[in-house]
């Protein structure tokens, strides 16, 4: 295994304004770059908002995963549930975990193989995010240094994701920009997982917009106290969620919420995409 560490950086941003900017798919190697795919990573059915700080209420939580192309490289964010819930090939233990297209699928779908994903990065190792993680192995792991022990230590199950323990990894210890020209920004989000991240994008037409994993669950839970009952450090929740909100207000930065049904059913999928 090839690991590198990075430390925290300072990331100049560039306020914009969202404006939803969907077009028509083209071969990866053509086209604007950056531009941002929202993929149909699965969806979590029926689940309990008492588990997240709320009253007793089922509601549904989507799971999306996104791809940023980049002329310097293309990142995989997040890898949902688990291709191999697709069509009932396997039943998960959950039954409220719904898979109805393949990752794999809606990559090839607009010219993209498991290969040409130059790094892969994950907001943390829960299942539900790290659910296809061993099919890009050959990537570049971008994970918080404190993320991944977590995520190796004894005992824990990492039938999903063992495979990157042979990946090549960069280990970080704050942000971290991942092409290297300020449009693509890891955030450290610590809080739900030790190492828990988030992603920023600064897209051209659209604005920039922050994919923020498991900060939050709810949109309900913003400007709260409420955390899911499963979360590592509320504190460290809490003062993440604050530099975020600031961070938001001062870059005029969209927030998609990657568990949000109502703002991810409200996105165009690829194979269109926002640039």
């Amino acid at each position: 295994m090839n690991i590198r560490t990075r430390g925290s950086i300072f990331t100049w941003v560039v306020t914009g304004l969202l404006v939803f900017t969907p077009v028509a798919v083209e071969a990866q190697s053509e086209g604007p770059t950056p531009r941002l795919y929202v993929l149909d990573c699965g969806r979590l059915a029926g689940r309990n908002l008492a588990t997240y700080g709320f009253p007793d209420e089922p509601r549904d939580l989507s799971v999306a995963c996104f791809l940023v192309i980049h002329a310097r490289g293309n990142l995989l964010w997040e890898t949902g549930l688990g291709d191999r819930f697709a069509g009932g090939r396997e039943t998960p233990r959950d039954p409220g975990w719904r898979v109805t297209t393949t990752l794999e699928s809606q990559l090839d779908e607009i010219g993209i193989e498991p290969a040409d994903i130059t790094f892969l990065a994950m907001s943390h190792m829960h299942a539900d995010h790290t659910g296809n993680a061993n099919l890009f192995a050959s990537s570049i792991w971008l994970v918080q240094e404190a993320d991944r022990a977590w995520a190796f230590e004894p005992g824990r199950d990492t039938g999903t994701y063992g495979d990157l323990a042979g990946s090549e990894t960069v280990l970080l210890h704050g942000d971290h920009d991942v092409i290297g020209d300020g449009s693509v920004v890891l955030k450290s989000t610590p809080g739900h997982t030790p190492g828990h991240q988030s992603l920023w994008v600064d897209l051209p037409e659209t604005g920039p917009v922050l994919l923020s994993g498991d900060l939050y669950h709810y949109p309900e839970q913003r400007g709260t106290d409420r955390f899911a009952d499963f979360e590592f450090d509320t504190v460290q929740s809490a003062s993440s969620r604050a530099e975020i909100e600031v961070f938001l207000e001062k870059t005029g930065t969209t927030l998609w919420i990657g568990h949000d049904t109502r703002v991810i059913d409200s996105l165009r999928k690829s194979p269109e995409y926002y640039r």
